[in-house]
Order: structure tokens, then sequence, then C-alpha cells
């Protein structure tokens, strides 16, 4: 019989934020594949946890991969972290979950602190959706493609991005989106310097002109907002309800859908498509 693979979640920063849970796992699975082995174990000693300490990363091969998943299928369990927060969402660990899937290996969750979730809360802003974009790409050409796709993007849009790219990328979003555009920057995310910096986009350029970024940021940009000539009508808004009826959807969870979507009223909607 096969093991199983905990997804674990740990502190982003503040070691306080570590659960009884997590401890526990850490301590009971039979080994811990670890983005860095080096990081891990500084959590690990803080915690008293002595485990095998498995080094599974971005540059980790097929057959690292491989000979993990062939543990777990011989019946060990396996704990998988990464440097702070959620692991398997931009992250290495998420190759060990879809092998899992393949091979119908059991998979649980145990969750922890996301720096994406704490800077969305922090940030101030009304967000009924946002988007993850991670990193952007490196790249200028493949970089400059993804803010252009992304420039009419009315959902919340948050991203990750280290200090010594930080000038480069809000100058880059202020010419894509708008220097009026709202941000809001969380860096150092629960721990003693903890900051959140809340700007327009055109004031944040000129802030960090004279302040030398520091510490990993996470950006919390605001979306597009709608301007009259860009709302749909109820015509658009009726095709959008007929197209997710034929898809399989019920007629008020249709309406429910699209009405948030455009701004209508659900009832609205309704009437309309019993006339």
């Amino acid at each position: 019989m096969s093991g199983t693979l905990y997804i674990i979640g740990t502190p982003i920063g503040n070691m306080e934020d570590i659960t009884l849970r997590q401890i526990r796992l850490l301590k009971e699975v039979d080994f811990i594949c670890a983005e860095d082995t080096r990081v891990t174990l500084k959590l690990l000693n803080r915690c008293e946890i002595k485990n095998e300490l498995v080094s599974f990363h971005e540059h980790s091969s097929r057959k690292d991969a491989q000979r993990i998943i062939e543990r777990i299928l011989s019946g060990e369990s396996c704990g998988v972290v990464t440097d702070a927060g959620m692991p398997c969402i931009s992250d290495p660990g998420e190759v060990l979950v879809r092998l899992c899937c393949e091979n119908e290996i059991d998979v649980k969750v145990v969750p922890g602190p996301s720096a994406v979730v704490s800077a969305a809360s922090l940030s101030g802003m009304h967000i009924s959706r946002f988007t993850f974009e991670g990193f952007l790409p490196t790249a200028k050409k493949e970089r400059l493609e993804r803010l252009e796709l992304l420039r009419s993007e009315t959902a919340v849009m948050i991203f990750y991005e280290a200090p010594h790219k930080l000038k480069s990328t809000l100058s880059d979003m202020a010419e894509y989106f708008g220097a009026d555009r709202k941000i809001a920057l969380c860096r150092e995310l629960t721990k003693l310097h903890e900051e959140v910096l809340r700007f327009s986009l055109g004031e944040a350029v000129v802030y960090y002109e004279v302040n030398e970024p520091r510490g990993e940021y996470v950006i919390v940009l605001g979306g597009r907002c709608r301007i009259n000539s860009d709302m749909p009508t109820l015509d658009d808004a009726m095709a959008q309800v007929v197209n997710l009826i034929e898809s399989g959807e019920k007629p008020t969870d249709a309406c429910k859908a699209v009405a948030k979507e455009t701004g209508f009223k659900k009832s609205e909607l309704y009437s309309a498509l019993l006339k």
C-alpha cells in the first residue's frame, strides 16, 4: 500500500506562525522534501524536529522526482515544504503533486500562511476576485508581452518581486497601466520590519527614486476600472447568460454569475431571460 504526500505550509517570516499540526506531521512523516534544505533545517531545529531532508528544487531532474515517488509508492510518507509559505504554487513541489495524481497516491494539505492572501488582505483594496501573476518574466520582450496581456484586466493583480528589480517593474507597470493606478507594496510580511505602502503607480515610482527597495515584495495592483463606454449592454449580458446555460449552468446560477461580472441585477437578468 502506498504512502501519502503531505503538502505542508510553513511560516512566511515569523516562526511563531507554525501550527501544531504542521509540527506534528513534520515529525511523523518518513522524510521531508525541501526546496532549500538549509532554510528548512533552521525551522526544524527551532521546533526540535529531527527528520530526513531530501533536496527537491527547480533544477531537480525527473529521475529525482521519480525516486521520491517510488519511496512513497513503497509505503513511506513524505512532507513537501517550500522555503516560506504554501508549497506547490509557482514552486517545484507542484511536480511531485502531479506525479502523485498520475500514480493515484493520496495527497493531503496541511495549510499555513500565504504571502499572496496576506498581502491581499492588507492592501486596503476592494477584492472580490484577484489574479495571482507570480514573478514577471525576466526577459524584456516576454515581460512587456505579459504586461500587455494584463492591460485590460479588471481583477486585482498580485505579483512577487525581488528588491533589485522593483524599480524597473514599477516603471514598466506605470507605462502599461497608467500612473494613476492604485498599488499596495507589501514587504517583509510577518517579519520585524513589515511594511505596507499604498500609492498610485506614479507616486511609487517617485518614492523609490529616493528610497532603495529592501526585502522581498508582494505587489497588489488594482484592476482596470470600468468606464461607461466599456460597460456591457443588457444584450451583451444576456448573451453571456445564454452561453453559461448552454454550457450546463442553471439559469439562476448563470444570472447570478453574470450579474456579479457586469453590474446588472440578477433579477433584471432573470426577468429578461423569461421574456
